[in-house]
């Protein structure tokens, strides 16, 4: 079997040794790129499983280089930057980026997040029973089978951390679903994330899922609980 092979945007060199040191234990392939020009040139030549993707480049914003991505290709990008603000993880988020990681970070949670990247293949294409494989709640639609969401007839484009957070919803319909229980269901363990990294991908989720994410028709919020799917 083929290694992962693991694109690394970082301009920082003891912070791409440390990414490296830990993509080695693991027997991951890595390249480097130091730069946004870079990282596209390897994006389209290396054709990576993974970008681990740094905001602050010298040449352009990392938030640049997602959206030049998404233009070709769905390979998953994970962030990992030094911004802690919620909104620069929405920006990175609503540009097409699928995990967003802050520094300092432990390498337990690196490996984490990349496992998760590498599982979403599989998780895409998982074929459900034939008597479950569409949910439809009012005018939300999701085909397992595809691995596609729709709202009123029109296909959404979900990230893959969006997309299972939605799976786990729509599969506990008037369930509520505490912050720990999908933080395990969707990252593997509650200390995979965090509960304010969770709220950040609902924040995105509804964005995109709800007609008005003020008014959330579907995704309700029990504070310092968890969420719930409204069955429409």
């Amino acid at each position: 079997m083929n290694k992962p092979l693991i694109l690394v945007v970082e301009d920082d060199i003891a912070v791409a040794r440390l990414i490296a040191t830990t993509l080695d234990t693991q027997n991951y392939q890595y390249h480097r790129a130091q730069n946004g020009a870079g990282a596209l040139l390897d994006a389209a030549s290396c054709r990576p499983d993974v970008m681990l993707l740094d905001l602050g480049l010298p040449d352009m914003d990392g938030v640049e280089v997602i959206r030049k991505i998404r233009e070709w290709s769905n390979m998953p990008i994970i962030v990992v930057s030094a911004r802690t603000e919620d909104t620069d993880k929405v920006s990175a988020l609503d540009a097409g980026a699928d995990d967003y990681l802050t520094k300092p970070f432990s390498v337990e949670e690196l490996l984490a997040r990349l496992r998760v990247a590498l599982r979403r293949v599989r998780y895409d294409t998982a074929r459900p029973g034939p008597e479950s494989s569409v949910y439809e709640n009012g005018a939300l639609k999701i085909d397992y089978a595809a691995g596609c969401v729709y709202r009123d007839g029109v296909e959404i484009h979900l990230t893959p951390i969006e997309y299972k957070l939605l799976c786990v919803l729509a599969k506990n319909t008037g369930k509520v679903l505490t912050h720990n229980y999908l933080l395990n269901e969707v990252w593997g363990s509650p200390s995979a994330s965090d509960t304010p990294s969770l709220r950040v991908f609902m924040a995105t989720l509804r964005k995109k899922v709800e007609a008005d994410p003020s008014h959330p028709e579907y995704i309700q919020t029990h504070i310092g609980v968890g969420y719930r799917m409204i069955r429409r």
